[in-house]
């Protein structure tokens, strides 16, 4: 079984892109981001709309890496601290050495390679650093630009799940995307 250590928290650096720890700074951005209905549209949470809410939630980022639980970074670009995004491995399962990605950007960043550039600093955290076997992601079917991005980074398609999600009274499917270490190309 793995063993699960997030201290030191890990910065990650990419050619544009600097990857830190979510802090208490970041809560404008964060609102900003999770009470977007066109960005959450995909992810089966509630809006956050106020600043109680982003604090909740910052805490929960917070006490997952403390826990041991999970890690996420705030994405930023080199040139400007400002957080645009969300970028995590959570879901660990250290006896199977597998655990699970999830991304979020503002949507003014969109389509711009960055979230792309950024996975692919996490997944080499994931496989070098916590030495993980295989990282998946899930994702609505509906949602191609994810779709694309996990492609580009050498995910494959494992799954197609049909209304295996009730959300807001309505059943939704899921489809599983996961790449293995060996199939990882830096």
């Amino acid at each position: 079984m793995l063993e699960i250590n997030f201290h030191p928290f890990k910065n990650l650096e990419t050619e544009q892109l600097f990857l830190r720890r979510v802090t208490i700074n970041d809560l404008a951005e964060i609102m900003e981001l999770r009470g977007n209905p066109e960005t959450m549209k995909f992810i089966p949470r509630p809006l956050i709309t106020n600043e109680q809410q982003a604090l909740e939630h910052f805490k929960m980022i917070d006490d997952a890496i403390e826990k041991k639980e999970g890690i996420n970074w705030a994405i930023t670009l080199k040139e400007n601290p400002k957080f645009i995004g969300f970028l995590g491995l959570y879901r660990l399962q250290p006896e199977n050495h597998r655990c699970e990605i999830g991304y979020m950007i503002l949507p003014q960043y969109n389509g711009q390679g960055i979230t792309t550039e950024a996975i692919k600093a996490v997944l080499q955290y994931g496989f070098e650093d916590l030495n993980m076997h295989s990282i998946e992601a899930v994702i609505d079917p509906d949602n191609i630009a994810s779709e694309r991005v996990l492609q580009k980074s050498g995910f494959e398609k494992e799954a197609h799940f049909k209304e295996n999600e009730l959300r807001n009274g309505k059943f939704w499917d899921t489809v599983i995307y996961s790449l293995l270490k060996r199939n990882f190309k830096k």
